[in-house]
């Protein structure tokens, strides 16, 4: 459905912690096993930790993890990860006090950064820094990225700009995966870590160094065919591919009565509309959908 108009931030219109669990049970017993807490910012969800915890109760979930801009980490990170919070992704495209300003609106880079060392202490199975890479934004920055890999166990994460609905994307605006690593390998040597075929990221690390580095390279270098992940909106919309507006909307079935049977075949329905591949980046930017925030990383 076209994101235009949609009411995505009406608090009637969010999916209930019951009803998350529900459909989790349902999705698990299909056969899913990892759930990712996303956003917009999923710690802005009241009592979070309470819908952590069931996440994890959850028969067949064995993972749950979620991506955050860091914000309430100096203060959360190990309530999180005593509610039994699994994987940390943290949202971070500069190191620099002025671009971080620039980029995010927002004059926290210290308090991410105290963030980061919260949830570091706090021994999450998996941490996780995520640089969306900009040209003529941040490129500059990867090996400052790479650095941090030296002392702490983390992995940062260097992520193709994608075009969604008002994020200004612009070919221009893509510094690809090839150049990235060309830049880094001038520094330092990248050696490959294995990874399970579905995994979004090509891995990496520096030799001596503690931490990885990874590449999401959604655009340049497509994994479409191995892709096994499925997004359930906070509006309680199935969407099979980040990339296609094809949506279907579970939450008005579930609240009119349906069934797990009924709900199920609505949810191998949605997935009969996965694509093989998205579009081509110039046409992704031209398909009217909703945006990253209201879609979930």
């Amino acid at each position: 459905m076209p994101a235009e108009g949609y009411e995505w931030e009406r608090k009637e219109n969010l999916l209930s912690d019951d009803e998350i669990i529900r459909l989790t049970e349902i999705f698990a017993r299909m056969g899913v096993n990892k759930v990712r807490l996303t956003g917009g910012e999923p710690t802005l969800r009241p009592d979070l930790e309470t819908l952590i915890s069931r996440l994890v109760a959850v028969d067949g979930i064995e993972m749950v993890a979620m991506t955050t801009n860091g914000s309430t980490l100096s203060k959360r990170a190990q309530s999180y990860r005593d509610a039994g919070l699994n994987v940390l992704n943290i949202s971070l495209d500069s190191l620099n006090q002025e671009r971080f300003k620039r980029i995010t609106r927002r004059d926290q880079l210290e308090l991410i950064l105290w963030g980061i060392n919260s949830a570091y202490e706090a021994g999450f199975d998996e941490l996780k820094i995520n640089v969306v890479v900009m040209k003529g934004v941040n490129e500059g920055e990867l090996l400052d990225f790479v650095q941090l890999t030296e002392d702490l166990a983390v992995t940062v994460r260097f992520i193709e700009f994608m075009p969604f609905m008002g994020n200004r994307w612009s070919e221009a605006s893509l510094y690809p995966y090839a150049d990235m690593r060309r830049d880094i390998e001038q520094v330092h040597p990248l050696v490959r870590v294995s990874t399970e075929a579905s995994a979004v990221g090509k891995d990496f690390f520096v030799p001596g160094f503690k931490g990885k580095v990874g590449f999401v390279t959604s655009m340049t270098e497509t994994f479409c065919g191995d892709c096994d992940r499925v997004r359930l909106t906070a509006d309680g919309a199935v969407k099979p591919c980040l990339f296609s507006p094809a949506e279907v909307s579970l939450r008005d079935a579930l609240r009119s009565g349906a069934g797990d049977e009924e709900l199920t075949e609505m949810i191998r329905a949605a997935m009969t509309k996965k694509p093989k591949e998205h579009r081509p980046m110039i046409q992704l930017a031209t398909i009217q959908s909703r945006s990253m925030t209201q879609i979930g990383g």
